[in-house]
């Protein structure tokens, strides 16, 4: 099956901040209370910098509770397109666990997620891949000293269900599994409810063909009673060119991608998933 033009690799990305990151993060200080819910309406979706909502809003939120211990469990939720990489599928649903500690100026966060797209059929993204919903299962690493973090994450499935790629955009196969993301964030408190950060993220993706990429971005947040509003600049070198290249753009998005009898469906549309773009967000904890 070729995949010279589909773009399926759309779904491997983090923006600027990784909202599971992010809410684990905060609600880790929360004590009490130990259960938070938050809620977000964002202009476009990126994760890993990579286009998961085609350029259309997204609507996210979820739970989190964290015991004293520093133990925590949550979950996350988003509207996806199935264009990037989820057939069928319209809704990005996380489950994550870890434990969190700090000393002084000095944080550890270790854990798992499991990344699970209900109704979608990962049988299109590869001619080994596993029949059912699209999944993908990390173990993750994280350290912070004050305004700063870096996590690596570590698949331990199949990147989100897809199978290897060559330069021709042919299926080969091979496991995915073993990909990693390294990720290096920073934060500023500037007063009066303003804040800025900064985000640095490598992906390094196994047996896909101009899979490897690199994303950053830049932002600016103002809460207003408990709202935060954001601004942000996401950006990737990632290959996701839509022209006609002699090699294959596996970030190169379809608006809309559908399961025919286990061969891919894609719409004309198409969009390099990987561009610069501004992203502008309103977010709650409670």
């Amino acid at each position: 099956m070729s995949m010279k033009k589909t773009g399926l690799a759309a779904l491997f990305a983090v923006g600027l901040v990784n909202p599971v990151a992010a809410q684990t993060a905060a609600v880790a200080e929360a004590s009490p209370p130990a259960l938070t819910a938050n809620v977000a309406l964002t202009s476009s979706y990126r994760s890993r910098g990579i286009d998961q909502s085609y350029g259309k809003p997204a609507l996210q939120g979820g739970f989190d509770y964290v015991h004293a211990s520093g133990f925590y469990l949550g979950n996350w939720n988003s509207s996806v397109s199935s264009g990037a990489g989820f057939p069928d599928g319209s809704l990005e649903m996380d489950f994550y666990g870890g434990y969190t500690a700090s000393f002084g100026d000095f944080g550890v966060d270790v854990g798992g997620i499991v990344f699970y797209y209900p109704g979608s059929q990962g049988r299109v993204l590869g001619w080994k891949a596993k029949s059912g919903a699209v999944t993908s299962k990390e173990i993750y690493l994280g350290g912070s000293w004050k305004f700063l973090s870096l996590k690596y994450s570590y698949s331990v499935s199949d990147y989100f269900a897809l199978r290897g790629l060559d330069s021709e955009g042919e299926d080969t196969g091979k496991k995915t599994r073993g990909s990693t993301y390294l990720e290096l964030s920073a934060e500023h408190d500037l007063g009066n409810g303003w804040g800025v950060n900064a985000h640095l993220g490598h992906l390094d993706l196994k047996n896909v063909h101009n899979g490897d990429y690199t994303d950053w971005g830049v932002g600016v947040t103002k809460d207003i009673n408990g709202w935060v509003i954001g601004l942000s600049y996401v950006d990737t070198n990632a290959s996701g060119k839509c022209s006609s290249s002699s090699s294959v753009q596996p970030y190169c998005l379809s608006r809309s991608l559908q399961d025919d009898g286990g061969e891919p469906n894609f719409s004309n549309s198409t969009k390099n998933g990987g561009r610069g773009i501004a992203i502008l967000s309103l977010s709650r904890t409670f």
